[in-house]
């Protein structure tokens, strides 16, 4: 099913981090869960989103 972007909520991309994090994606569910706190009205909400996704590194180790 293809959504309108604008229709999404806090709490859809909030899921979509979660499904990211568990997905081992950890960069998608960082901009996921960051665009979830930007969405969300309540400060103090929207700070505790932050810590639950944060940022990787930048450097990033091959497996074989």
């Amino acid at each position: 099913m293809i959504r309108d972007p604008a229709d999404l909520t806090a709490s859809d991309y909030l899921d979509g981090a979660r499904e990211m994090a568990a997905a081992n994606r950890p960069f998608l569910a960082h901009l996921l869960a960051e665009e979830a706190a930007r969405l969300t009205a309540d400060p103090a909400t929207a700070a505790g989103i932050r810590p639950s996704f944060p940022a990787p590194t930048t450097t990033r180790e091959e497996t074989d």
